[in-house]
């Protein structure tokens, strides 16, 4: 078959998948997951089986992807007339979306009596591995021969992404539904990305701190947490165990990552610094007020027409990113400068005053809220720019800049 290019620099160009149907109503997702997939960059074969066949149509799943869709071992479209070879010879990855409790025990027990099956079984497991996103009613997942077989899949390498939990088609709430196209797509772009940071553990703070001045009112900042946000997602794709310490911001967790929600820089610092002794990053991407107000009132402060103004009296917050710093041993610390103005001058001040071997500097008012940005990587021997760019792109190359340091030092510390 003849196999479109895919767009190599997009974040699945440069990939050929297969994309499996078995039975089952989640199939109304496939077709969602497979136009995701191909915005991504990917070209995608579909393999449907006879099941499949019956929730959504072959026509459909060709005119999305633009290839043929094969749906029987007989297909004869192949000059040797063996499909289930040459298209997993083909792939880069098979991906069964959905996989049913059936197609799983196929699966489980070595069974290659149809297509999708026959396909899986006869791929080379070194070079086209195998990826399974369950769909099926709560209580065929919590079976004990579905866990049986489950656990045999994993045991002979395919990978299970999700279920998911939540409302089911037959009415009823619970484990077994198949994760979202999005979800899926962004499990694909992770299980591709190198796994530079295998083992290791990061801690990473974001957005900004609100330090309250009553009940209603507080001092804040512009940061939107999108780039500590992008860090997460950036490192746990790059195969690290991902703790996140979040202010105030309307942002997703990213996919397989734990997360700390704060508000002021005090609840911050108390989060971090326990924690902190036990990860070989950390990486300080929140904007975090440098002072708050002494006390806050316990009730609205009010105008009383007077023209009296209220005076604020501040304190100096504890500086997080030092304090970690001065840890013995420290983790590898990377610091953020989110500067108005001179951004390398004032970012290598602050890499000499806390004793960082890396502060990564930036425009604050130029990137606040926005999907780009623009790097000034500054340490000890120089500094090097990171040009503009959609900040997880930028996120990924920051996570290959902290795995290349680990690399050179032969530890975190």
């Amino acid at each position: 078959m003849s196999i479109p290019v895919p767009h190599s620099t997009l974040p699945l160009g440069g990939r050929h998948l297969v994309l499996g149907l078995s039975g089952g109503i989640a199939c109304y997702k496939s077709a969602e997951l497979l136009r995701e997939l191909t915005r991504a960059g990917a070209s995608v074969q579909v393999v449907m089986t006879d099941a499949a066949c019956h929730f959504i149509t072959p026509v459909t799943m060709q005119a999305l992807s633009g290839l043929p869709v094969v749906t029987s071992q007989w297909d004869a479209r192949e000059p040797n007339n063996m499909a289930h070879i040459n298209l997993s010879r083909e792939a880069d990855a098979i991906l069964v979306a959905p996989a049913s409790a059936d197609f799983i025990a196929q699966i489980a027990q070595g069974r290659a009596d149809e297509m999708l099956s026959l396909l899986c079984i006869a791929r080379p497991v070194e070079s086209c591995p195998l990826l399974l996103a369950p769909a099926m009613n709560r209580e065929m997942w919590a079976h004990p021969a579905t866990r049986r077989n489950v656990a045999q899949v994993l045991a002979d390498g395919a990978l299970l992404l999700g279920p998911g939990s939540g409302d089911q088609a037959c009415g009823e709430v619970g484990d077994g539904r198949m994760l979202e196209a999005t979800e899926l797509r962004d499990e694909l772009i992770a299980f591709f990305q190198p796994k530079l940071l295998a083992g290791k553990r990061l801690l990473i703070t974001a957005g900004p701190t609100f330090e309250p001045i009553d009940p209603v009112r507080g001092i804040t900042n512009r940061s939107s947490g999108k780039m500590g946000f992008a860090i997460a997602r950036a490192a746990q794709e790059a195969g690290a165990e991902v703790t996140l310490v979040a202010g105030p911001v309307a942002l997703a967790t990213p996919r397989h990552v734990r997360r700390i929600d704060v508000q002021s820089a005090l609840q911050m610092f108390d989060a971090v610094l326990p924690l902190a002794p036990g990860f070989d990053v950390f990486v300080g991407t929140a904007a975090v007020a440098d002072w708050r107000p002494v006390t806050a009132a316990d009730q609205k402060i009010k105008k009383d027409g007077s023209g009296v103004v209220p005076t604020l009296a501040f304190t100096e917050n504890p500086d997080i990113l030092a304090s970690v710093a001065r840890l013995n041993p420290p983790p590898f610390c990377v610091g953020f400068a989110a500067e108005s103005q001179d951004v390398a001058r004032h970012a290598r001040e602050k890499l000499v005053r806390k004793h960082l071997p890396l502060v990564v500097g930036n425009l604050g008012p130029a990137t606040f809220g926005r999907d780009d940005n623009s790097l000034l990587l500054i340490d000890a021997e120089g500094e090097r720019a990171l040009p503009t760019a959609d900040k997880l792109s930028l996120a990924r190359e920051l996570v290959r800049e902290i795995a290349e340091r680990l690399g050179r030092s032969g530890s975190p510390a």
